[in-house]
């Protein structure tokens, strides 16, 4: 039995595991702590039999006006866990509150433009290639901006694909 609730501090000792798939960017400690401090609506674990660390994600909520949205900062699911709907649950909860409570235009994530079973996957989740990142991974591998439409954002401007790649200097942070 799968059980998600929210990420606590004493999960960070435990989630290792999870973060070994090399397509999993790993953060510093106080990256996982502001996220956890600021955002605890937005990261939730997932946990298996006997307390295994089956998977998490871990997000925000960020922007002004139209470009209000949840951010998917991570999503990843332990190897052995993997093919079962996992992934789905954990984005679903976070579209949900990004949605419901926080009353965002869309959610948006960044994917390796490499990692060809991940974009699949957030495109059967109704994600669309929003925008190319040029060297956003260590400056190195393109990443791909996807993003999903909210019910706020009736009119869906928010996933009309630009017509030309961007530099991660281009991205606009909050």
């Amino acid at each position: 039995m799968t059980t998600i609730r929210r990420f606590c501090c004493d999960d960070l000792l435990r989630f290792t595991s999870v973060n070994l798939d090399h397509l999993t960017e790993t953060f510093n400690m106080s990256f996982y702590m502001t996220y956890l401090a600021r955002w605890p609506d937005y990261f939730h674990v997932a946990e298996g039999p006997g307390n295994r660390v089956m998977g998490y994600i871990m997000g925000k909520v960020e922007g002004q006006g139209e470009s209000w949205h949840g951010h998917v900062t991570a999503v990843t699911v332990a190897p052995d866990y993997r093919r079962q709907q996992l992934a789905k649950k954990l984005m679903n909860m976070l579209e949900d509150i990004s949605d419901k409570i926080d009353k965002a235009y869309f959610v948006d994530l960044f994917v390796r433009a490499s990692n060809a079973p991940a974009i699949k996957m957030y495109e059967k989740l109704g994600y669309v290639i929003y925008r190319r990142v040029l060297r956003y991974y260590s400056g190195e591998e393109d990443g791909l901006d996807m993003r999903k439409a909210l019910s706020r954002d009736v009119e869906k401007k928010s996933i009309i694909p630009l017509k030309r790649p961007v530099t991660p200097d281009e991205l606009e942070y909050d």
